[in-house]
């Protein structure tokens, strides 16, 4: 089975993801990782995220080892990451990627989870089960803007907000898939949920979606 789990920056999908790969026994990628992880590549080489050579390049030297580097954390690789992923050339590189973690699942697992932000639109279009988890810019802003606090990262929430607008629009506004819930995807605002009401509702959808399967 492939559950593709799309959304936002600071939605809470991540965390719905990893949540429900434990509890169903699949294989978990956040994919957001591959994108993060070009991200610092470029910054590290000295290039410009928005240079699409420089881009490329790093995805497709993009190892494994790339997708554990503690610094994939940082605010500055997270605005980089929305960057690099708007370049079609990178979006292409990291396709197969994903695609074959999908259908060949690690350690003999049935099936996978995938998060990001074109999972059910254009890595997975096949897949069984699809949620676009949101939340209200001012909602997801500040979870980001706590979540730099706890990291010890010196944070002011304003200039968080404004960062989530400008990369929610690059998101939503590229030419290379662009961020919009799948036509059969299940929508689910997060906005007044704590993780444990956001894990009931995506968990009842899933297996409302594995008993149709079954049946």
């Amino acid at each position: 089975m492939i559950i593709a789990i799309d959304g936002p920056a600071a939605s809470g999908k991540g965390t719905l993801a990893r949540r429900l790969a434990q509890h169903l026994g699949l294989a978990h990628l956040d994919t957001g990782r591959l994108y993060r992880a070009v991200a610092l590549r470029v910054l590290t080489g000295g290039a410009e995220p928005a240079d699409p050579a420089s881009a490329e390049a790093a995805a497709e030297a993009l190892t494994a080892a790339d997708l554990k580097d503690p610094r994939l954390r940082e605010e500055r690789v997270a605005q980089a990451s929305s960057v690099v992923a708007a370049v079609p050339a990178v979006r292409q590189a990291l396709l197969a990627f994903q695609r074959d973690f999908a259908r060949r699942p690690p350690g003999g697992a049935q099936g996978a989870v995938l998060d990001g932000r074109d999972i059910g639109t254009v890595i997975c279009p096949d897949a069984e089960a699809k949620l676009f988890v949101t939340a209200t810019t001012e909602a997801r802003a500040r979870r980001r803007f706590e979540e730099l606090r706890e990291s010890g990262e010196p944070a002011i929430y304003k200039a968080v907000l404004q960062d989530m607008k400008v990369r929610d629009a690059r998101d939503s506004d590229r030419r290379a898939a662009p961020l919009v819930p799948a036509d059969d995807a299940f929508v689910l605002d997060t906005t007044a949920l704590d993780a444990d009401a956001t894990f009931a509702a995506a968990l009842d959808f899933v297996e409302r979606k594995l008993a149709e399967r079954r049946g």
